[in-house]
């Protein structure tokens, strides 16, 4: 029998480039792309910022010119893409620029299907259905959270059925992500949060996942100790740029991680609020993740010793209960520190949806990765526990 190190597995990546200013590098970049006419896709909130400048100038210099579309909204809309679309093919663009969260980066995503094949963009949900690459793709990061930047996911909310659709495909590994952390200080901490303890979720998930790898599996632990140590420091000194830097890279690194291991049953549980209610994605992360911990621990009891390590626990001379027990006691206590307090109750969801949200988690792409196998009783129940 093969050692775990030595199972196929398959890594795939876009090249990226981290640092300070690099955001600043989005003209030459496009320029190598062979870009004549680029989408930039952003949201409103970003557009009332200055943090499209140094984009928007490095396109100037160029010589690419460029049209801004920003009609996207958090938990990005499947009507928000065909408009999208519409414009890049208005427009006669050739290369889409996404600078913003999760968001507009999904939403290029989005675009860039749609454009390249022809069909609505709700027909492309589940692994490996997109036939045709899109056109390049350079994603700008303002958020330490998604890291659509460096996946090869797409999220988009199907408003018909009110629920999320998970289109995965390595046709949508962006050609190019500049990670430029001073685009992140001006989160706040609210959204600093959200963010990190999305990207804290993506490690663990993908640490446990049943499809992780000895690769993944390096960059999830090193960015659960990133956002151990710095997540807190992010939120109440919002103008450190060694923590901004610190976040942005464990995003990074989650980002890998989890877009070749894939996720679990928060991300499934996740995506099943947002699409549903609209709800922000990282809080519900955040809210969801110590229930759902505690139960797949004794799936993968050994992987969620090592996360307990990384995020500083001392288990020496535990049992099992009390390592499982403290381990979940500290993401509980992490994200009251950070400042996330609300219940799924007090978000809105209400008893009578649990079916729906339960059925729904249950079709996600990332159920099928859980360490456990979950049945729909089961997520009510971790649902209930959230409430």
């Amino acid at each position: 029998m093969p050692s775990i190190a030595s199972e196929m597995r398959k890594f795939v990546a876009p090249e990226f480039v981290f640092g300070v200013g690099s955001a600043g590098l989005a003209g030459a970049y496009a320029s190598n792309l062979g870009a004549r006419k680029c989408l930039v896709v952003t949201d409103p909130h970003i557009l009332g910022t200055g943090l499209l400048a140094p984009v928007l100038t490095s396109l100037t210099e160029a010589g690419i010119p460029f049209t801004v579309f920003s009609g996207v909204s958090p938990n990005p809309k499947d009507h928000e893409v065909a408009a999208g679309a519409r414009i890049y093919a208005r427009e006669r663009c050739d290369c889409l620029v996404a600078v913003g969260g999760g968001s507009p980066m999904d939403c290029a995503k989005g675009i860039g299907i749609v454009s390249t094949n022809g069909r609505h963009i709700l027909d492309f949900e589940g692994v490996d259905m997109v036939e045709k690459p899109g056109p390049p793709l350079i994603c700008i990061p303002t958020t330490s959270g998604s890291a659509a930047e460096v996946s090869q996911f797409a999220i988009i909310t199907h408003c018909g059925q009110r629920r999320k659709i998970a289109i995965v495909s390595k046709t949508v590994v962006p050609d190019t992500a500049l990670v430029d952390p001073e685009l992140t200080v001006t989160m706040n901490r609210r959204l600093t949060a959200a963010t990190g303890m999305d990207t804290l979720t993506h490690a663990i998930e993908a640490y446990v996942s049943n499809a992780s790898s000895p690769v993944t599996d390096l960059l999830a632990l090193e960015a659960v100790r990133l956002v151990s140590g710095s997540l807190r420091r992010a939120c109440d000194h919002p103008d450190d740029l060694a923590a901004r830097s610190d976040m942005a890279q464990a995003c990074l690194l989650a980002g890998l991680a989890f877009s070749n291991a894939i996720l679990g049953a928060v991300h499934a549980m996740a995506h099943s609020l947002g699409g549903f209610l609209d709800l922000p994605h990282g809080e519900c992360n955040a809210i969801l993740l110590p229930a759902v911990v505690d139960r797949n621990y004794t799936a993968a009891p050994q992987r969620f010793d090592r996360i307990a390590e990384a995020l500083g626990l001392d288990l020496a001379g535990r049992d099992a209960d009390a390592r499982r027990e403290a381990l979940v006691a500290t993401l509980a206590r992490m994200k009251i520190e950070v400042g996330i307090t609300d219940t799924l109750r007090a978000l809105g969801v209400r008893p009578e949806d649990l079916d729906t949200l339960a059925e729904n988690a249950l079709a996600d792409p990332c159920m099928v990765t859980n360490p456990c196998a979950l049945r729909k009783d089961d997520v009510e129940k971790l649902y209930e526990q959230s409430f």
